[in-house]
């Protein structure tokens, strides 16, 4: 007579082999191997993105990363556990740092509406003038942005819009809006360097 625990333990080993024939076959090119792993973690991933995150179009573009993260630089290594706990672990971490980005987000849209509704009597006037000078230097490092980055932070900060909300509203993928948000961080971080020192 088998018991139960013998079942699950080659139930187990086969699931696992099937996912490492999966991955090599994903690592000569064969996408198909990508929609049969999708098909066999991919509810498992979304619905750990969406118990994090909250929010069903960040689950589905979080669970979409995960896996184009797994065809194109696939780190997982057999010898550190099963499949399905490292998709769980990888799409644990990216979901809180998801989070965290959206907090500081968040954190810097609320100093920022504090700066600019302030009401004067509240304030020194050399404080006063110390945030109407920030607001300027961060209005004209704005300015010098290429359009499109700077529609693309204005939606971000100023309508606290989600990335896949801007792709959606400008209809153009994804992967653009996070580009340009990044270059566009980037280059005012550069311009506005001197505000930090």
């Amino acid at each position: 007579m088998i018991d139960s625990d013998s079942l699950k333990f080659r139930f187990d080993n086969s699931l696992q082999q099937k996912d490492l024939e999966l991955l090599q076959a994903l690592k000569l090119g064969e996408t198909s191997a990508l929609s049969k792993l999708y098909d066999r973690y991919g509810a498992v991933v979304y619905g750990l993105a969406l118990k994090i995150l909250k929010d069903a179009q960040e689950a589905e573009d979080l669970t979409q990363e995960v896996f184009v993260t797994l065809w194109h630089n696939n780190t997982y290594n057999p010898a550190r556990g099963s499949l399905s706990n490292y998709l769980v672990v990888v799409t644990r971490s990216r979901a809180i740092d998801k989070l965290r980005s959206r907090t500081s987000r968040r954190k810097f849209l609320e100093r920022w509406r504090q700066t600019t509704n302030t009401q004067p009597f509240s304030l020194s006037a050399s404080e006063q003038i110390d945030i109407w000078d920030t607001s300027q230097h961060v209005r004209a490092a704005l300015a010098q942005l290429p359009e499109r980055q700077r529609q693309i932070l204005e939606m971000a900060y100023f309508q606290d819009l989600s990335q896949s909300e801007i792709a959606k509203t400008l209809d153009i993928p994804l992967g653009t809006v996070k580009t340009s948000a990044r270059q566009a961080l980037k280059k005012l971080r550069d311009i506005l360097s001197f505000l930090t020192k």
